[in-house]
């Protein structure tokens, strides 16, 4: 195969993952619109994130937002003030506290999620086994590949 052939096949291949991409986000987008919509996308990452580590430290929580403590501080206030996080003293170091989803924000992310799941289920079920096979194939090589390699 000629290097034009090879870099056609590449272009395809590009514009097919930036269409399945974009198609992928607008169905998760419209999950989040449908359940979350008052909660702006970066409290929402950071309840995603306390909901997958329960009681990690608001210094973990910049960490993983990529954000300054400061920040992720003030965006803590805005999540507290609006019942869907708390901050809970550490019981061994009380200037520590570490943050846990209240009910309600325990609430919105199982709803979010319920209604990703849903959202998702539709579009796989207007596929057929076959390309949903493939597809499940496909994600699963993509996902190994775009893991970053173990640091040691």
């Amino acid at each position: 195969m000629d290097e034009s052939s090879q870099e056609k096949i590449q272009a395809a291949d590009n514009q097919s993952l930036e269409r399945s991409g974009r198609a992928f986000i607008a169905v998760w987008c419209r999950a989040q619109e449908q359940v979350a919509g008052h909660v702006p996308p970066s409290q929402l990452r950071a309840l995603e994130i306390v909901a997958a580590h329960p009681g990690i430290s608001m210094r973990e929580l910049a960490d993983d937002l990529q954000a300054m403590p400061s920040s992720a501080s003030r965006l803590c206030d805005r999540l507290e003030a609006a019942g869907l996080l708390a901050r809970v003293p550490v019981r061994t170091d009380r200037r520590q506290v570490s943050l846990r989803l209240t009910p309600a924000g325990d609430r919105l992310i199982r709803d979010l999620n319920r209604q990703r799941r849903r959202d998702l289920d539709a579009v796989l079920e207007r596929m057929t086994p076959q390309e949903r096979e493939r597809l499940g194939q496909g994600l699963a090589a993509f996902a190994e590949r775009a893991r970053p390699p173990d640091p040691c």
